[in-house]
């Protein structure tokens, strides 16, 4: 196996005059998680369906697994696993007949397919339902049927589009040990695309954040939230602007950085508990009625809005 997982220099897709991806460049180590965020519409799914082989980039190049996907894309596919956000189940088969069947389609022998499947079969933790028609399956064990799937040849690559939206909160925290278990335990190299900010904070070694098409931050979890700065102040009030000049005009807080989004206000200062006194006082001062003011770090929901102007989780799914 190469040092590079997926390696994509000056990767760029066109339809027609719009370019939906311009020009990325990433690396992906062997055996890393890579979280791959991006708002609606920023080129993040169809950067992630040319790894994968199903969309032929117009320009740039990628290699995955070692390979290139426009002039090797067979070997690309028998080296990599995916499991797209709508899962292809036929709900006629049991689970156990989907797994099968797929082996068959990897060219793996029946002792390699019995063992590929009674390991898979503990691993998403689907017990007798395996042995049951799919479309008795809930959403959460479809996921995690479709996961398992992905996983039947032992892929070096995995692409999860998605895989935890719209499974409850035990679903989800089921898919998330899953997912450190085959990155912990087999060493496989994660490439994930969520739209939870709580997802990549969680799982991902390294984020990297796309937006119109470009690649226009990267890094582990703690370095992007650090580029925010070491505390935030926010409070919410039905008068955000006339709370943010207020706010602005504090000499104390020197070049603190005050944004509006909505009805919240957000401080971003050094020391959020010295600021919140010299806040309440200068908004008493002004009458503003606030509903909230609390002090936090910052999140990967903060990261997102400061590169993009927009809040991940206010997104609909990528385009």
């Amino acid at each position: 196996m190469t040092d590079y997982a997926i390696v994509a220099q000056g990767l760029q897709r066109s339809f027609g005059d719009t370019k939906a991806v311009d020009g990325v460049d990433l690396t992906v180590a062997a055996g890393e998680i890579y979280g791959f965020l991006g708002p609606n519409g920023a080129g993040k799914s169809t950067t992630v369906r040319m790894l994968c082989t199903l969309l032929k980039p117009t320009g740039g190049s990628a290699r995955v697994a070692g390979h290139d996907v426009t002039h090797d894309p067979e070997t690309v596919r028998l080296r990599i696993g995916v499991a797209l956000q709508d899962a292809a189940l036929d709900d006629k088969q049991t689970g156990r007949e989907i797994l099968r069947l797929q082996g068959r389609l990897y060219g793996l022998r029946k002792l390699e397919i019995d063992q590929r499947v009674a390991a898979l079969a503990e691993l998403v933790d689907l017990g007798d339902a395996l042995d049951q028609r799919i479309g008795t399956y809930s959403g959460g064990m479809k996921r995690r049927l479709d996961l398992a799937a992905a996983l039947v040849h032992n892929p070096q690559v995995l692409f999860l589009d998605e895989p935890t939206t719209g499974l409850d909160p035990i679903s989800r925290a089921k898919v998330w040990e899953e997912v450190r278990r085959l990155n912990e335990v087999l060493g496989m190299t994660i490439f994930l695309t969520t739209q939870y900010l709580e997802e990549a904070d969680q799982l991902a070694h390294r984020v990297g954040i796309i937006d119109h098409g470009r690649l226009v931050a990267e890094g582990t979890p703690t370095e992007l939230k650090r580029k925010v700065g070491e505390d935030l102040v926010v409070l919410e009030t039905d008068e955000a602007e006339l709370a943010a000049e207020a706010i602005r005009r504090i000499r104390s807080l020197g070049s603190a950085a005050v944004d509006v989004q909505g009805d919240e206000v957000v401080v971003r200062t050094q020391d959020g508990a010295a600021a919140i006194s010299p806040v309440a006082v200068a908004l008493a001062r002004k009458k503003i009625g606030v509903r909230s003011l609390t002090v936090r770090t910052p999140t990967l929901d903060d990261v997102f809005l400061q590169l993009t102007g927009t809040r991940l989780d206010d997104e609909g799914a990528d385009a």
